[in-house]
């Protein structure tokens, strides 16, 4: 190979994160709706995030696992939210202070019609968010089809690639990938000589775009951490999730309104924990990240709405590993400045062996697809055919979320 041709490969493959950009920054409309899709990749254990303090069953099947009742001289107890349902407490200080301002709802027994329990098929589908059927389009993301849908609604995935949910879209959707280091920015210097490696090519405009919009995104990401240790009068931030929301919030707060993440590490099949371990230590994690998302966006966050759902819930029952195992039913959030929130939201089952789904997981009783086209829907008036296009053969569902 050439000298040329390894220098013009090897800058490619430097720069592809910022040639996923080709298009360029601009404001969105002041108080139009912004919504974030927060997918949790792995099948988190929603039944120790929404903990059913009130099934007796619990407890016969998570002997190591299970999150105490709710008591008041026990820190590692549930948080009551109701009569059945608790909070785990390492959300005590992040997103339980959403849920007392009705700001935050929860939907169980949520999920796909999916009962292959596989990770990649079942997360396929729900980026997707077609029908299960032969012949399924796997270059066609719902999200990518919401945003075909929507005007002055421009869009960007927080990946290091484009994830499925996006792919498909007649509109080109930026994506750029903030768990890094934010300074391993290329400067004017860097940016000059790539470009220059691509004029002549038909990859020349692409390049110049790509380049010109990654300083841009850059800069404003500067000033962010200014502002941060500004407001943190010198505390340091909450963990990594938490410093990569803030970063999304200023530009979904700015330049944003369609947003997608996603969230690893939810696999629990080994040494779970219950009130600590690892599931509690992700979920605070998570918990802090989304708190400090709310935080960063100030007004903006009563013009937002997230979701964060997984691609299925965990075995009801836990495993001889002290863990739990690929599952079905699962728990959705849904989060903003003017969710109906503080309730349990959603068709529900008392929590008994008799309801268990095969005698292992909770069953579906609220379907994604029915559910986000509700909600989608309210958040951005669509008619009938406009979520049908959405979500193919879908039946929205309007659980007043919003």
């Amino acid at each position: 190979m050439k000298r040329r041709q390894f220098l013009l490969a090897a800058a490619s493959a430097a720069a592809l994160p910022a040639l996923s950009f080709s298009g360029r920054l601009f404001a969105a409309p002041a108080g139009s709706p912004r919504f974030l899709f927060v997918f949790l990749r792995g099948g988190y254990d929603c039944n120790n995030l929404l903990v059913p303090h009130g099934s007796d069953f619990y407890y016969a099947s998570r002997p190591t696992l299970a999150i105490a009742r709710p008591a008041a001289n026990d820190p590692n107890s549930a948080i009551p939210l109701d009569a059945n349902w608790g909070l785990n407490p390492v959300l005590r200080e992040s997103i339980y202070p959403l849920w007392q301002k009705k700001q935050l709802a929860f939907i169980p027994f949520a999920g796909t019609d999916d009962l292959s329990r596989s990770h990649f098929e079942t997360q396929d589908d729900i980026e997707r968010g077609e029908p299960q059927q032969p012949g399924a389009n796997y270059r066609s993301g719902f999200m990518a089809r919401l945003s075909g849908l929507l005007t002055g609604t421009p869009a960007i995935a927080f990946t290091g690639n484009l994830p499925l949910s996006f792919q498909g879209s007649a509109r080109d959707v930026p994506n750029i990938s903030l768990k890094g280091d934010t300074k391993a920015r290329f400067d004017e210097r860097q940016s000059a000589i790539l470009a220059g490696m691509y004029q002549g090519t038909p990859l020349a405009a692409a390049a110049t775009d790509g380049l010109a919009l990654r300083r841009a995104v850059s800069s404003h990401l500067q000033g962010l951490e200014d502002e941060m240790m500004r407001a943190s009068r010198g505390a340091p931030s909450a963990r990594s999730f938490a410093t990569e929301t803030r970063r999304i919030a200023t530009l979904m707060r700015d330049q944003y309104r369609l947003g997608f993440v996603d969230v690893g590490g939810w696999d629990t099949h080994v040494n779970q924990g219950g009130a600590n371990g690892q599931l509690s230590n992700n979920l605070r994690n998570l918990g802090e990240g989304l708190a400090a998302y709310a935080q960063t966006l100030g007004d903006a966050w009563n013009d937002t709405t997230v979701v964060v759902l997984s691609e299925f819930g965990r075995t009801f029952r836990e495993n001889g590993d002290k863990g739990t195992d690929h599952g079905h039913g699962t728990v959705h959030w849904v989060l903003g400045g003017k969710v109906n929130g503080g309730r349990i939201a959603g068709e529900q089952v008392a929590v008994t062996q008799a309801n268990l789904l095969q005698n292992r997981d909770y069953p579906v009783l609220n379907n994604y697809r029915d559910v986000l086209g509700g909600l989608l829907g309210r958040l951005w008036d669509l008619n009938a055919g406009q979520l049908q296009a959405v979500f193919p053969q879908a039946r929205p569902r309007n659980l007043q979320l919003v």
